[in-house]
């Protein structure tokens, strides 16, 4: 069996999980989200706590339930905490500015660059070189930053671009004669 799936998911106050017959639904402060679930994992809420097991001896289930298990409590951790993302723009005249659910991006281009946000995410702007994106889905969280990333992503000689906050970039030397 999963390593992962052996740990049991410890559901804290004020989210209220809800087990159907073909999906899971969790429900916090922050929004509610939903999964499909897979018939060869078993879950089950015992008062506080969710517990995960294959429910057959394959692979692919003990696979399956420690997938499954981290997934949900990624939901549980979602609708309690949220995620988010942290950006910073390097370059000069780089800025960002969040106008409701629109971001707007001065990188270097000719026009401005505008990305709408999806539900459930949102973005923030703390300073103009740096973009706050938060969201409940953790997955969403990380493919909108990802996408914003990917408008001008940093450059190996000058490192200029739009980069995670942890991010290290490795700066290329430049040709010698």
């Amino acid at each position: 069996m999963s390593r992962v799936a052996k740990a049991a998911i410890t559901i804290p106050q004020g989210v209220e999980v809800a087990i159907g017959q073909d999906s899971i639904n969790v429900k916090g402060a922050l929004g509610a989200l939903s999964l499909p679930l897979n018939p060869r994992v078993q879950v089950v809420q015992d008062g506080g706590t969710l517990t995960f097991a294959p429910a057959d001896e394959t692979r692919e289930a003990s696979a399956l339930s420690g997938t499954v298990r981290q997934l949900v409590n990624n939901m549980v951790v979602g609708v309690s905490k949220g995620f988010e993302r942290k950006l910073t723009l390097v370059g000069v005249g780089y800025k960002a500015a969040a106008q409701g659910t629109k971001l707007n991006l001065n990188v270097g281009f000719s026009h401005a660059v505008e990305i709408e946000m999806p539900a459930g995410v949102k973005a923030e702007t703390p300073s103009p070189t740096e973009i706050l994106i938060k969201g409940a889905d953790r997955q969403r969280v990380g493919q909108v930053a990802a996408e914003v990333r990917s408008v001008r992503p940093p450059e190996p000689y000058k490192g200029k671009g739009i980069r995670y906050a942890d991010e290290k970039v490795v700066i290329k030397e430049t040709k010698k004669k």
